[in-house]
């Protein structure tokens, strides 16, 4: 469906955005839904997501046991098209393997997709967090070290533009969620070049983030590496050179390489 704040432009296809609709109405906590859950996420009618469910059942990309609908593998080809084309998590992976290794944490790589962070790259060593990360994940920016330095590096009238409309709920009792304290905390994080995230996406987690640029020193991504704080009750020392280090060595790369993102 299109943002509310956004008109379509003459070309906009509606019912391709409500195929879209359908297909996006399907993540971790709605694996599998009925015709009826379909409707009630995406807005639409019963007949018309009835349409869309069985047109994406007979493309693949879709299943149906007779109850509820779900998600195929098929779906990843659209996922997959994207990541061959970006080029970054080939350029990145080998980096956070390394950075992953010296440090003996998960390592990641995320870019900024409207008010969230999708992760593109990822090194997993165990898994700290109660929801499982893999690549496609989503975290909402403003609480996770990766967002903040991808909004940190967003030009001001951006910038301004997402604190207005985005909702910053309390995740933990120690989430940044009012605006003026997250734009403050951005304003550190830009100046620093790098991001720490103590706690405030799930209790237990610490992460520390910093940018990836392009040949136009333009913040194009972020790389992360994860740590639980029941291993490490403080940060451990020299995980943040390492993190910044990891994340000029790619910047360099992605630079060389010309690659836009």
């Amino acid at each position: 469906m299109t943002d509310a704040r956004t008109p379509p432009g003459d070309q906009y296809v509606q019912s391709l955005a409500r195929g879209l609709s359908v297909i996006t109405a399907f993540d971790a906590d709605h694996p599998a839904m009925t015709l009826s859950d379909i409707a009630a996420r995406t807005g639409l009618s019963r007949a018309t997501a009835r349409r869309f469910l069985h047109t994406l059942v007979e493309l693949g990309y879709v299943r149906f046991d007779g109850k509820q609908f779900a998600l195929t593998p098929q779906v990843l080809r659209l996922g997959t098209a994207y990541l061959s084309g970006l080029g970054l998590p080939q350029i990145a992976q080998p980096h956070l393997e390394q950075l992953s290794a010296r440090l003996g944490e998960s390592t990641s790589a995320a870019v900024l997709d409207g008010d969230e962070i999708v992760y593109v790259a990822r090194v997993a060593t165990r898994r700290i967090m109660t929801v499982g990360i893999t690549v496609g994940t989503r975290f909402p920016a403003y609480a996770t070290s990766m967002g903040r330095v991808l909004l940190a590096g967003l030009p001001a009238q951006e910038l301004d533009a997402y604190l207005a409309r985005a909702s910053l709920d309390a995740l933990t009792g120690r989430t940044l969620h009012d605006a003026a304290s997250l734009r403050a905390e951005l304003d550190r994080v830009r100046a620093q070049g790098w991001a720490l995230v103590d706690q405030e996406l799930e209790a237990g987690l610490r992460s520390v983030a910093a940018p990836l640029r392009d040949g136009e020193d333009r913040v194009v991504a972020a790389i992360n590496v994860s740590t639980s704080t029941h291993a490490h009750p403080e940060l451990p020392e020299g995980y943040v050179d390492a993190v910044v280090a990891a994340a000029r060595a790619i910047s360099a790369d992605v630079a060389s390489a010309g690659l836009r993102v």
